[in-house]
């Protein structure tokens, strides 16, 4: 692993992890559209790890892997952003669906139905059940939802006091952790039991399927509906925003 100076051996740092980048880009592929290629996000992330390589120092005190991982996922992560992998008209599409589910669930003091919300939309529940199969990836928070409120204050100097520290760690100290485990304790039976084979168990849609009785597409559905339904449950405890 190194040269003979001393020095760590680059090329033999990026072989010995290139299958890492595949590891991360193909666990990221599972939780995005099908319109997201894989090739694409192990070329970003091999980008990385050669960021992480040319960047890296022992005397940081951290293993090279763990610093790896790190530059990988964020240059995974820029690639999506730059590709908009989620189209903005389909963000919009997915917030109307919270807000109809908000809106039933004040009303009906309970979680609305899927035939219900499809009501509320004025659509059929096979168009309702269609829009939310074509939100697969959608996310619990996105970046947009830290926006400014309307006293002039962003969401982030809100929860967040410690410049110097991790914003997202310091979010979740804050009480957003909480907020999101007692949104999923409010969901359905079925959602609940799914959201926790996905996230904990890490199985992938079919195996869910499998679980559940159910086609992988019909998981892929009740996923999107999961998130809309933890979204608007944050957004009525304003640890979301509204834009």
């Amino acid at each position: 692993m190194y040269t003979a100076d001393g020095k760590s051996d680059k090329n033999q740092l990026l072989a010995q992890h290139a299958p890492l980048v595949k590891k991360l880009a193909h666990q990221m592929k599972a939780r995005l559209p099908p319109s997201v290629e894989v090739d694409d996000l192990i070329q970003a992330g091999m980008i990385g790890l050669l960021d992480a390589v040319n960047r890296y120092e022992e005397t940081l005190g951290a293993q090279f892997e763990t610093y790896a991982v790190q530059r990988i996922r964020g240059a995974m992560l820029d690639e999506l952003r730059n590709a908009d992998w989620l189209p903005r008209s389909m963000r919009q599409s997915m917030r109307k669906i919270e807000l109809a589910i908000t809106t039933l669930q004040q009303r009906l003091g309970r979680p609305p139905i899927e035939s219900e919300v499809a009501r509320e939309l004025k659509l059929s529940l096979i168009e309702y059940q269609e829009l939310l199969a074509s939100g697969g990836g959608h996310q619990l928070v996105y970046y947009e939802d830290f926006h400014e409120g309307g006293d002039g204050e962003h969401f982030l100097d809100r929860y967040t006091g410690n410049e110097g520290g991790d914003p997202l760690q310091s979010l979740l100290d804050n009480g957003f952790r909480a907020a999101v485990i007692e949104a999923i304790e409010a969901l359905p039976q079925r959602d609940k039991i799914m959201m926790g084979l996905y996230y904990e168990q890490e199985m992938n849609l079919k195996e869910i399927g499998t679980v559940l009785g159910v086609s992988e597409s019909r998981v892929c559905q009740l996923h999107s509906q999961a998130v809309a339904r933890l979204r608007a449950t944050l957004r009525e405890k304003t640890w979301i925003g509204v834009a």
